[in-house]
């Protein structure tokens, strides 16, 4: 039998969640999950907010 193959995930690197200004300073480009705060960020979909770690979601409008 033939291994499976792994599938690689498409997770933001982490200098993709935050954004440097001309001033240098950083500004976050992702929201933080208000039920675990800072420093977990959540997923943006195309019609949500989601935390990975809590579960905690938010519908667009």
């Amino acid at each position: 039998m033939a291994a499976k193959k792994k599938v690689a995930k498409e997770t933001p690197k982490r200098s993709e969640l935050y954004a440097v200004d001309g001033q240098g300073k950083a500004t976050t480009t992702h929201r933080h999950c208000p039920r675990c705060g800072p420093g977990v960020f959540m997923g943006e979909h195309s019609d949500r907010f989601a935390c990975g770690k809590c579960g905690y979601t938010e519908f667009k409008q």
